[in-house]
């Protein structure tokens, strides 16, 4: 990142176009919020509106019963009751636009950036009368069967872009010491549901993507909140043994590709472990390069979709919804930083007006 600002200072053409659609997207996000979770009518079980709540967006009614219940699965078909919901979004936009405007800040210096960044990490995280409670008690209910679901916990991955956006806005007048403690604190005490509630175990126990981005919370916020021997035993004993539990050995991901949206899920999940890769190395541990004794690795991971970037192969089964490309073009950049033998100049000129950028992964 800091070379890329330096480019960007020099005046370097590629550099100053992409921090200037950057700082255009972070003008937008100075008219957007707060964000919170306490604006909804229809309250959790608890009856506690800090609590987040959100419907399982696969989940539809039962056509044979009277009533609906309890709703069945259709999987990858978004339910568009679900949307009603407005917790996940919620949640989801403090996290992109706090984000969006920190590097707004890092790369222009700007003091409104930071200012309404911090705006929205007090009024979503730590203001009483507007603060989430650091729980996912009640996310993904299913009408007729069930509360809330360990599944709900894949909501909270865009989390981890709250210590990202911290250290974007080091340096402001704006974030000041007692924010950050105070956003530490709020993700040390998630982290600790994660890591000892029923659902948080049982999210942790799952096989697929969620079990990646569960790892990925956990690691994140341990490293965010100065709990290295947490990052580094989680890496140690839930995420290495993840690899032959995910990955096979030709670099294929078979629990995301007999999903109804096969590009969808590798991408996404190819997404959690290039986050964790890029986590080990802060507790020395080095993912990209880890290979198990029967040749799984996430370099394979990586390389397993060049073809299909190349435009050389197309996917067996097609995704049920769109697709895209910007996710795994992202994660394809960062990566060719790791293996040399990414065509990534190749697959960026196949994909016209994508851009090669540091900070989306």
């Amino acid at each position: 990142m800091a070379s890329y600002k330096a480019a960007y200072l020099k005046g370097s053409a590629a550099e100053v176009q992409q921090v200037k659609l950057l700082l255009s997207d972070a003008d937008k996000a100075l008219g957007r919020g707060p964000y919170t979770v306490t604006s909804k009518t229809k309250l959790p079980p608890s009856g506690d509106k800090h609590d987040f709540i959100s419907q399982a967006p696969y989940f539809w009614p039962d056509p044979s019963k009277p009533d609906g219940k309890p709703y069945i699965n259709k999987d990858g078909l978004v339910n568009p009751e679900s949307t009603a919901l407005k917790d996940q979004e919620e949640l989801g936009n403090v996290c992109k636009d706090a984000k969006a405007l920190g590097l707004a800040y890092y790369f222009s210096g700007n003091e409104k950036y930071a200012a309404h960044a911090a705006k929205l990490l007090r009024t979503f995280f730590l203001d009483p009368a507007t603060r989430m409670n650091p729980n996912l008690n009640y996310g993904q209910g299913v009408p007729g069967s069930s509360e809330g679901r360990s599944y709900g916990i894949i909501a909270t991955r865009n989390l981890v872009e709250i210590p990202d956006a911290v250290a974007l806005l080091n340096g402001s007048k704006s974030v000041d010491e007692k924010l950050v403690s105070g956003l530490k604190s709020w993700l040390k005490d998630y982290n600790t549901w994660l890591l000892t509630s029923k659902l948080g175990v049982e999210e942790g126990n799952n096989k697929n993507n969620h079990g990646t981005f569960y790892d990925v919370q956990v690691v994140d916020f341990a490293l965010f909140t100065g709990d290295k021997a947490l990052a580094k035993k989680t890496i140690e004993t839930r995420t290495i043994p993840r690899i032959s539990l995910q990955l096979a050995p030709n670099g294929s991901q078979p629990l995301e590709l007999e999903r109804t949206r096969p590009w969808n899920y590798t991408t996404m999940n190819l997404q959690g472990w290039v986050r964790l890769a890029v986590l080990a190395k802060k507790v020395d541990i080095d993912l990209w390069n880890y290979t198990t004794p029967d040749g799984r690795s996430l370099h394979k991971a990586v390389t397993w979709f060049q073809p299909y970037l190349l435009q050389q192969k197309q996917m067996d089964r097609q995704d049920v919804a769109p697709t895209s490309n910007y996710t795994i073009l992202n994660l394809y950049n960062r990566a060719s930083r790791e293996y040399a033998d990414l065509d990534v100049e190749k697959v960026f000129a196949l994909n016209a007006g994508s851009a090669r950028v540091p900070w989306a992964i």
